[in-house]
């Protein structure tokens, strides 16, 4: 992710300023997908011997939290789809504090800040 940010601000910083700003609200417009559709999409239904979908989104998360937790509407939605793939809020936040423990340590805080955002819009009936 950041050698991509790198990169596109040295071709033109007018225009990683403006793939920034794009990217910003994107959590709240993508729907969350059921569960059953990811799974079908993301997870066993198409090779029964792989991850699930769950896990392959705490992995996902893991390597955001890796890359500096930069992508932060990203980050959102993961957290909010790997709450309804059947991960715990207790699952996703020792997934963040591992990526923080194996490098991921400039991310950690923000990531936790982040799921936090998400678990209360969760809780919020």
């Amino acid at each position: 992710m950041k050698a991509s940010q790198d990169w596109a601000k040295g071709i033109s910083p007018e225009f990683a300023d403006v793939m920034a700003k794009s990217m910003q609200g994107l959590d709240e417009i993508m729907p969350t997908m059921p569960k059953d559709m990811m799974e079908a999409f993301m997870g066993k239904t198409m090779n029964p011997d792989g991850l699930d979908a769950k896990t392959r989104l705490l992995l996902t998360l893991q390597g955001m939290v890796f890359q500096g937790s930069v992508a932060e509407p990203q980050i959102k939605m993961t957290v909010r789809h790997a709450l309804e793939a059947g991960a715990t809020q207790i699952e996703i936040t020792e997934t963040i504090a591992l990526a923080g423990m194996f490098g991921g340590g400039a991310g950690m805080p923000k990531a936790i800040e982040l799921a936090g955002e998400v678990f209360k819009k969760d809780e919020t009936p």
